[in-house]
């Protein structure tokens, strides 16, 4: 059964008690008009409803005696109202049909779905050529009416598409995969298909049409068993590339291309780099225990955030990580939006331009709460004694630097004050000030070396990384913070 079917069957029902009448959503009647123009104007009026509505034929009209249609009649009004829909409207409409029997008479229901860029209005004409439905009735809406549908009107964000043809309820099954969403949302796995096919539109992972169902771009991407599956996607998939030396003239090691969607393969992805990457040895509880030199934390952020903040609308081009022997690099397909600061990105409040794929990354506790990302990887960073983070606009995307531990007397001068602006940035979105100690610990050298971190401050200062808190303060106990703050 279709999956407006139930829904349009209990809205008619509830049209005939105590007294028959018609609503806003539900308008029934008892043959097709021959007026073109009013059967235009109808259609538009549920198209501009926020979840569209319903036409029954085969009611009459006033009592709402059930009368029945023929064969022909099916025909008939289906054919007139599709061509309508689809050359008389802008933009054209999406209409469904089933024929259903309620009281052993054979009904026609036509589904006249809400039109997603308002408002619907005849073609070839303004905008203000738009009607709605009011009072159980359809009228022509005012300049005010029109105004307000272009305000609650919004384009399809690129999550939104669809990435498949129609599929059934088995293909849909094949190609996504649901326990590892369930796993990921730490749900149970509903137990009949209504419910399964209800939890998933709920996610926004599949579109529902007639008998059949379309699986979204953020479905594909995030859930695909192979994304190789998904032609529209299969470009989009993550690359991770090994070098042999610092640089791509080096030569490359291997390169491996994710399988699975960015959620369903993202542990995996993470035990991969664990697996490859550099390591050393480190003794815990008197044993010999092999760790990465980058710290895992890192490589999580980085990742989601080469995912989750990636311009989805260029074709052809997915992230990529780039391992070299010093460093890695990870890079999504996109600038960073007109209202990012290369300076400002951390601790700042998120704003990505691919909401829907960020907030199931934050669902699936991928990501955490908006914003963090940077501000804990620059707090691993600073634990585990590596250079600062490097962040670059290139000329189409976007790349994040992670090096791999270096002492301070081998880091750049370049390095060194770019590493004192984050931590002052750290130390103030914690609340807190920069000082010489701080700037010591975060190096990890001792207070011999005082001096070093003092000339290095004042190079920051000169350089206009940082600022003095109090002007008026002494050197001895001054305290910084950004240029910005």
């Amino acid at each position: 059964m279709k999956h407006w079917i139930e829904s349009a069957t209990k809205k008619f029902l509830r049209t005939q008690k105590p007294m028959a009448h018609e609503t806003n959503e539900l308008d029934w009647k008892s043959q097709i008009s021959s007026n073109k123009e009013r059967l235009t104007e109808h259609l538009i009026a549920f198209a501009n409803l926020p979840n569209g509505g319903y036409l029954v034929y085969g009611v009459r009209e006033p009592d709402g005696a059930l009368i029945g249609v023929t064969q022909e009649e099916v025909s008939g009004i289906t054919n007139q109202l599709t061509n309508l829909g689809r050359d008389a409207i802008e933009p054209a409409l999406l209409l469904d049909i089933a024929v259903v029997e309620v009281s052993n008479c054979n009904l026609l229901f036509v589904y006249v779905e809400g039109c997603k860029f308002k408002p619907a209005h005849k073609r070839g004409k303004t905008i203000e050529e738009a009607w709605i439905r009011s009072g159980a009735s359809t009228r022509k809406a005012s300049r005010n009416e029109v105004a307000m549908m272009m305000l609650d009107s919004k384009a399809p964000q690129w999550e939104e598409l669809r990435s498949t043809p129609l599929l059934t309820y088995s293909e849909v099954l094949d190609l996504i995969d649901l326990g590892v969403m369930c796993q990921l949302l730490e749900k149970p796995i509903p137990d009949s298909q209504e419910a399964v096919i209800n939890f998933l539109k709920a996610e926004k992972i599949v579109i529902l049409d007639g008998d059949g169902y379309f699986i979204t771009n953020v479905g594909g991407i995030a859930l695909a068993k192979k994304i190789e599956r998904f032609e529209s996607l299969s470009r989009k998939m993550i690359r991770v590339v090994r070098y042999k030396g610092v640089n791509k003239s080096s030569g490359t090691i291997d390169e491996v291309p994710g399988k699975k969607g960015y959620a369903a393969g993202f542990e995996g992805l993470i035990d991969y780099l664990k697996l490859v990457l550099p390591h050393s040895e480190v003794i815990e509880q008197s044993l010999r225990k092999k760790v990465s030199i980058y710290p895992e934390i890192a490589l999580r952020e980085l990742v989601a955030n080469a995912l989750v903040h990636q311009d989805l609308s260029i074709m052809g081009a997915g992230p990529v990580i780039d391992i070299y022997a010093d460093r890695i690099e990870f890079i999504n397909p996109g600038k960073l939006l007109p209202t990012k600061d290369v300076d400002r990105l951390i601790g700042t409040t998120s704003e990505s331009r691919n909401e829907i794929l960020a907030r199931k990354f934050r669902d699936y506790r991928i990501c955490e709460e908006r914003g963090s990302g940077f501000q804990k990887v620059i707090q691993v960073v600073e634990l585990f004694g590596l250079p600062p983070l490097e962040f670059h606009e290139l000329e189409n995307a976007f790349k994040v630097v992670l090096h791999a531990p270096k002492r301070f007397s081998d880091m750049s001068s370049i390095e060194r004050v770019e590493a004192t602006y984050q931590h002052a940035v750290l130390q103030y979105y914690s609340g807190q000030s920069l000082t010489n100690t701080t700037l010591r610990v975060r190096f990890k050298i001792s207070e011999k070396q005082r001096n070093q971190i003092t000339n290095l401050i004042s190079e920051a200062v000169l350089e206009g990384r940082i600022k003095r808190r109090d002007e008026a303060s002494g050197n001895k106990f001054a305290e910084y913070i950004p240029y910005w703050a």
